[in-house]
């Protein structure tokens, strides 16, 4: 590697001054900088096209996405604080047809939520093409839990993006039940790996999720 002479430096120029070899790195490409006048480090410009993120152990950074399907807005209060606390991308499943307070009456047969949950291969329509799953190894997703499982719409949204050889964690929230039948419902729609997560009812076991992920 040719390196021009104005880009060597000392290692105690380095140490004094990071601005001005952050700078000519910047300008001209690659430094070297000298310890006992011997080549000991070279700095070159990072290339995030070609460079992994690691973890402080030096493992690959997974690529994740907070993905959630939330109704009356209390999964996506825990989603946005999910995502902001591990910097994840966040991303909502949209249903065409917006739930109103009647269609989650689930003491009514006849709402649309009971309907839905009533019939298995019910796939409420959602917002399709709005994101790119391809750029992300691992989905957090979480819904709010209907009849001891996950609303039909996450089928939905599993069946309507390619999921292979991508890790799936579902959480939920949930006025009592845990995550009961969810993860092998869910897996009829996707071939990739499922796995269960937690109920996100209280900080606490936000804070717990979020340690056992990171």
């Amino acid at each position: 590697m040719k390196i021009d002479t104005n880009n060597i430096f000392s290692i105690s120029e380095a140490n004094q001054n990071f601005s001005k070899i952050a700078k000519a790195v910047d300008k001209n490409g690659s430094v070297v900088i000298l310890k006992n006048n011997k080549p000991k480090y070279i700095i070159q410009p990072f290339d995030s096209a070609k460079q992994e993120i690691t973890n402080d152990k030096g493992e690959s950074k997974m690529k994740t996405l907070v993905a959630y399907f939330s109704a009356s807005g209390v999964t996506k209060h825990v989603a946005k604080e999910l995502a902001g606390q591990i910097g994840a991308d966040i991303y909502e499943i949209k249903p065409v047809k917006p739930y109103k307070d009647a269609d989650l009456n689930w003491m009514n047969k006849n709402s649309r939520s009971s309907l839905e949950m009533k019939d298995k291969s019910s796939r409420p329509e959602i917002i399709t093409g709005d994101i790119d799953i391809s750029k992300y190894d691992r989905i957090l997703l979480g819904y709010p839990v209907w009849w001891y499982t996950a609303p039909t719409i996450v089928n939905t949204f599993l069946e309507s993006y390619g999921f292979s050889g991508k890790e799936i964690i579902i959480w939920a929230t949930s006025g009592g039940s845990g995550l009961g039948k969810a993860k092998d419902d869910l897996a009829k729609s996707t071939t990739a790996t499922i796995k269960n997560g937690k109920i996100l009812n209280t900080p606490a076991q936000l804070e717990q999720f979020v340690k056992e992920i990171i």
